[in-house]
């Protein structure tokens, strides 16, 4: 769970303020404890999202994937390097990126299917690899 920032700064002024009045620092509450730099970072984490929820342009995406193409933008099928490290971690060349579409997008837009190697091993983004959800065929 991530600790609000307003509490965090409560926390590390009072640490402050004893280890000044105090010579010495005097541990917070554990509720507002200061947190570490790891636990400020927001998790990410793969959600789930039924086939059902996904817009139609993700289902023409689908098909063109399970079909072996052809692709509309020349990056679809290329390597995603999962930079983000938000999918699970596996070797180089595992996934692979196809393009949404997004309506009136003057570009390919946000929208994107990355490919595991699994069969249906596919994630949906639609705000470009800061969240992915699983696809869910079952609902």
């Amino acid at each position: 769970m991530r600790t609000p920032h307003r509490i965090a700064r409560t926390a590390a002024l009072a640490v402050l303020a004893s280890t000044f009045l105090f010579g010495t620092a005097v541990a917070a509450p554990a509720a507002t404890a200061a947190p570490t730099v790891h636990s400020t970072v927001a998790m990410k984490i793969v959600g789930d999202i039924c086939y059902s929820d996904l817009p139609s342009q993700a289902h023409d995406t689908l098909r063109l994937i399970e079909a072996g193409g052809p692709f509309p933008y020349p990056k679809d099928g290329t390597v995603f390097s999962n930079r983000e490290s938000v999918l699970p971690k596996q070797s180089s060349g595992y996934y692979h990126e196809y393009t949404v579409k997004t309506p009136g997008s003057p570009d390919r837009g946000a929208r994107r299917i990355v490919a595991g190697q699994k069969s249906q091993e596919d994630y949906y983004t639609g705000d470009h690899y800061a969240t992915f959800d699983l696809v869910d065929r079952t609902c």
